[in-house]
């Protein structure tokens, strides 16, 4: 069974994805909230709850195979302040990166990591941050590549997220997992251009991964909405009629559309500040009937959080996501405990990583990577 570390663990969605080959050694989260979900769901023999910054080697036990690190990403976003690195929550992935280069001294360097963030990591200060981790990776002897995995290939949920998958050392990794160069379905555009902008050590320890085609998607944004959500109630019909108000026509004609559909229709809402026809600022519905959910955020810094209209012909209804929503969205099990509390239950799933997107990360680079470093050590044995 393969051993792993999870630094900003949140409510544990890496450790749901990588699922029953592994075991966790130990987890970590500032947030006291968030722990008490992760401590709900997984039990808390292997957490630490406090600063990263303030963790040691020893609070680390032996050697792992995996070192997951879904760093915050607000100041990376591009609802951030434009920090980056420097930020004051970003910029927690300097600790985090100090303990992995003691880990190394101790001769622990775990043999994989995953760092996981916003595709905002590529272009923060015009890819120097990029570069940074990219740097740091090489310098201590990694072998890295990035991916940018979309949870809409598996999850009705647009969420397209950066995975930086990083090796100690290049010679176990099979070919059957890299590419000559960049596959546009895993390295869209950016990632080229962050790639790019790396220094030339770094560069010469690049691969470009890669990974099958995910299988088709039978699930819609239908699927997960619940007849009788829970900590939710249905707006009035006035409060429905103010949200129709703030929408442009270009939007209204889109719920127009719904209506004629003939079948039940879930579009997903967020409001967001816009210009209207006079160059006024104006906050401004936004709805979507493409059989997905926007990204999921956290109702933090000024974004809101997610509606849902239903239409089914005449009849328009409208409330908030549900937290289980929410929760079905990211992937997570129906027996998935989830706090009681709205906010914090919508800021834990906004915060997350999609689980099915980690299982297919696992199974198709991780697990045969393992695997190949596994058989090297017995051949040389």
């Amino acid at each position: 069974m393969a051993l792993f570390y999870e630094f900003f663990a949140g409510g544990g969605m890496a450790r749901a994805g990588l699922g029953k080959k592994w075991r966790c050694a130990f987890a970590n989260d500032f947030d006291s909230k968030k722990a008490a979900t992760y401590a709900a769901n997984w039990g808390a023999d292997e957490l630490h709850v406090g600063d990263v910054a303030k963790l040691s080697t020893g609070d680390l036990p032996g050697s792992v195979d995996l070192a997951w690190a879904s760093f915050p990403c607000q100041d990376l976003s591009l609802a951030g302040a434009g920090a980056g690195l420097k930020g004051k929550r970003s910029g927690t992935f300097w600790p985090f990166w100090k303990l992995m280069e003691q880990l190394q001294g101790e001769s622990r360097a775990p043999r994989l990591m995953v760092l996981e963030n916003v595709c905002g990591a590529l272009t923060s200060h015009e890819g120097k941050d990029f570069a940074a981790i990219g740097s740091a990776l090489a310098d201590a002897g990694y072998a890295f590549g990035g991916v940018v995995i979309d949870a809409v290939d598996f999850l009705p949920h647009s969420r397209p997220r950066l995975f930086i998958i990083a090796v100690h050392g290049d010679e176990n990794i099979p070919s059957a997992l890299i590419t000559p160069g960049p596959e546009p379905k895993w390295h869209p555009d950016k990632l080229v251009r962050a790639y790019e902008k790396l220094s030339a050590k770094a560069a010469k320890s690049w691969v470009w991964w890669t990974l099958p085609e995910p299988p088709l998607r039978h699930t819609i944004f239908a699927d997960v909405i619940e007849d009788e959500p829970k900590g939710v109630r249905w707006h009035t019909q006035e409060e429905t009629k103010r949200l129709l108000a703030m929408m442009s026509k270009l939007n209204l004609s889109k719920v127009q559309a719904a209506k004629k559909t003939g079948r039940r229709m879930v579009g997903g809402i967020y409001k967001r500040t816009r210009s209207d026809e006079n160059g006024e600022k104006a906050q401004r519905a936004e709805v979507r009937f493409d059989d997905v959910a926007g990204c999921l955020r956290t109702p933090v810094g000024g974004s809101s959080r997610q509606s849902i209209l239903i239409v089914e012909g005449k009849e328009v209804r409208s409330r908030l996501l549900s937290p289980r929503e929410a929760a079905r969205l990211m992937g997570l099990p129906e027996k998935y405990k989830l706090p009681k509390n709205y906010n914090e239950a919508y800021h834990l799933a906004g915060d997350g990583v999609a689980v099915p997107v980690v299982r297919y990360l696992a199974a198709h680079i991780l697990e045969p990577l393992l695997a190949a470093i596994s058989e090297a050590v017995r051949k040389v044995a």
